[in-house]
């Protein structure tokens, strides 16, 4: 990953894999699945030495699953995702504390906004069960961005406006390996084919933070 905040690695998964993983995560038309953690399969899947491998690599030590989320983007489910950093962490208790805001319930789930210290420990693979092309929303990143820490929103607009983006294409069975921070975004697909990603995210430890525990989702 160096220093851009971003890696893609090709051929990580044959078309047999996806289409397996597909079977069980088939979401219909619904835009995506929360919590898949909970499903025996992709909990398996998440450990899959290849993805601990990966994590390892771009992280520089253990990482173990702990959130895995389907985007499900087609012609009927389509959306436009603006430029912004996943800054929001599942977590099993809130507890009031310097970096930690904003608690909200998704799907179930309790989670907050977590401080960047928190941030810089996680790792994000995104899993292609489908190409990844330019006509069907691929993610667009701006290097580096990630090193810049918690961007405000004007921040953000300022920095998308100066920087370069660049367009992560991969193929069927690559994954694009991301730290939260890294300013991301992406288009509406304008052809028909789907975008499906199985998106898991990693941490060096549940124990995050002192007093903070991630939950498993």
């Amino acid at each position: 990953m160096s220093g851009s905040g971003f890696h893609i690695q090709e051929d990580i998964f044959s078309d047999e894999e996806c289409d397996e993983i597909l079977a069980v995560l088939d979401s219909g038309s619904r835009a995506g699945v929360r919590n898949l953690m909970s499903c025996e399969v992709v909990d398996h899947f998440a450990h899959d030495p290849r993805l601990i491998q990966m994590a390892r690599l771009v992280s520089g030590c253990e990482m173990f699953p702990f959130k895995a989320t389907l985007f499900n983007k087609t012609s009927k489910a389509n959306w436009l995702v603006a430029w912004h950093q996943d800054t929001a962490l599942p977590i099993e208790e809130f507890v009031p504390c310097t970096g930690w805001s904003a608690p909200s319930v998704k799907a179930g789930k309790l989670f907050a906004q977590a401080p960047a210290s928190a941030l810089s420990r996680i790792c994000a693979l995104r899993v292609h069960l489908d190409a990844s092309t330019s006509t069907n929303g691929p993610l667009r990143v701006i290097p580096n961005s990630h090193s810049r820490g918690l961007l405000k929103d004007d921040e953000v607009r300022q920095f998308v406006e100066r920087s370069e983006q660049v367009e992560c294409l991969v193929g069927r069975g690559g994954v694009i390996a991301m730290r939260p921070l890294l300013l991301h975004a992406s288009s509406k697909i304008i052809s028909h084919e789907p975008r499906r990603v199985l998106h898991i995210e990693y941490a060096e430890s549940l124990e995050i933070e002192p007093g903070i525990r991630l939950a498993i989702s």
